[in-house]
């Protein structure tokens, strides 16, 4: 017989026992101690309703006196490969297990949720591995997560991954999730299971300065390693920008998180496993604010990863992408903060790569007495970028072999003498501020 509008839903078969987390220990039929099993519903009109949020059908197919303890089939939005009996593959949806809670954490409608509460939903059920609370707090709904606490929601339970809500927090409503979550018992610096991130990791890596910031207040540990040895200042380093486009933006939001970090005591020297810094990541992605912040924090310039790189090997082997973020920048400040310079043999493989950015040949060049680039270096130079920057490349290669200017070499001599000194010294030099700039590799564009 059909049903009409105001049936109840067709809920299928029991299932079997979930696990003890789910259940809490008093209430496992393990203890003895038997429960309702939830159901399992495939009623197309009852998910309908929730994910449409349409409380007053769900107030018709929720009762009092009945139960929203059930269970939804829910298929992954792509297809894909499975293995079945006798080896045989086929595509297939992936199907997964929520409940009606769940959907409605997801999607923010607070007033289902309360009803669902209402109906016996069980706050911390966790069928596909995950809570609603992760859910409300994956997607920003700060109001549900504050339903689900209220209901006694655990703020600190790890989903399948290992991660607690607290590392999830995404979406317009982080922060009121985050303060949430933290006023409800969270632990500050929760660590993930496997990743061992703890929240403050998570904020630095997404670029999350106001998470970060309200992290930091409420006691967050700013020198906390992971499974890997990074550091939030590690993880905020190392920050890339998804198009160049993106570029300005991203280097602002690290420049903000390494001077939040650093003022609340993170180690700006702090190395992973690999050995490697903040400014080896720095300078790898071309953030030439943050090396500047870095270096002048003291940090070691010439210190060395595993794989034998100093922090101006990793600016000069980056991305092509970095050239939209000035990269004469980052090594004029490493060079004038005491960097090794490049290898003289090793010069035209630095031409070549970046002969398309002249200022950082040109603050490299100017660190050496004498021009030392074979004669056919010019043929490393695309015939485009030689017209483009006409000046530049006419007086680089007429330098080849040729004395440089007495100027110069001035220059040269005091930047030798100076040596190690070099950072602290060249500032407190009683110089015009043009000759200051001058012996600090300020640009010129042509080479003399």
């Amino acid at each position: 017989m059909p049903r009409g509008r105001n049936s109840p839903p067709h809920w299928g078969h029991q299932l079997g026992c979930l696990p003890c987390r789910d259940w809490g220990p008093k209430s496992c039929p393990a203890w003895g101690i038997p429960r309702p099993l939830p159901l399992l519903c495939r009623d197309m009109g009852l998910q309908n309703a929730l994910y449409t949020g349409d409380l007053a059908r769900l107030q018709e197919l929720f009762p009092p006196h009945s139960t929203a303890d059930l269970l939804l089939e829910s298929r992954a939005a792509e297809p894909r490969w499975s293995s079945h009996q006798r080896g045989l593959w086929s595509l297939t949806y992936e199907e997964e297990l929520t409940t009606p809670l769940h959907v409605a954490a997801s999607r923010g409608h607070t007033e289902v949720l309360k009803l669902l509460l209402r109906r016996r939903a069980r706050p911390d059920s966790a069928p596909g591995g995950r809570t609603a609370l992760h859910e409300a707090c994956a997607a920003g709904h700060a109001a549900c997560a504050h339903v689900l606490l209220v209901a006694g929601a655990d703020p600190d339970i790890p989903d399948q991954d290992g991660k607690r809500p607290l590392h999830l927090c995404r979406g317009a409503g982080t922060l009121e999730c985050a303060e949430l979550l933290l006023r409800f018992g969270a632990k500050v610096d929760g660590r993930s299971e496997e990743e061992e991130e703890t929240p403050l990791h998570v904020a630095a890596r997404l670029g999350h300065v106001e998470l970060a910031d309200l992290l930091l207040r409420r006691g967050a540990c700013p020198n906390a390693r992971d499974a890997e040895g990074w550091t939030p200042l590690l993880a905020a380093c190392d920050a890339c920008c998804p198009s160049p486009a993106d570029a300005e933006v991203t280097t602002a939001r690290c420049l903000q998180l390494c001077h939040l970090l650093l003022s609340a005591g993170a180690d700006a020297d702090a190395a992973d496993q690999d050995r490697r810094r903040p400014l080896h990541l720095a300078c790898r992605h071309g953030h030439a604010a943050v090396v500047e912040l870095l270096l002048s924090h003291g940090v070691s310039t010439n210190t060395m990863d595993y794989g034998g790189h100093t922090a101006l090997h990793c600016a000069l082997q980056g991305a092509a992408m970095t050239l939209a973020q000035s990269p004469e920048r980052v090594v004029r400040a490493l060079l004038n903060h005491g960097a090794v310079r490049v290898w003289p043999g090793a010069l035209p493989k630095v031409l070549e790569r970046w002969c398309t950015s002249p200022r950082t040949i040109e603050v490299l060049m100017n660190t050496y007495s004498v021009m030392q680039l074979p004669e056919e270096a010019m043929g490393l130079v695309p015939p485009e970028t030689l017209q483009k920057h006409h000046r530049f490349y006419s007086s680089l290669f007429a330098l080849v072999r040729q004395p440089r200017s007495l100027q110069h070499l001035s220059r040269c001599a005091l930047r030798s003498h100076l040596a190690g000194y070099l950072p602290h010294a060249l500032p407190r030099l009683p110089l015009p501020p043009r000759l200051l700039r001058y012996l600090q590799l300020d640009f010129e564009d042509v080479l003399y």
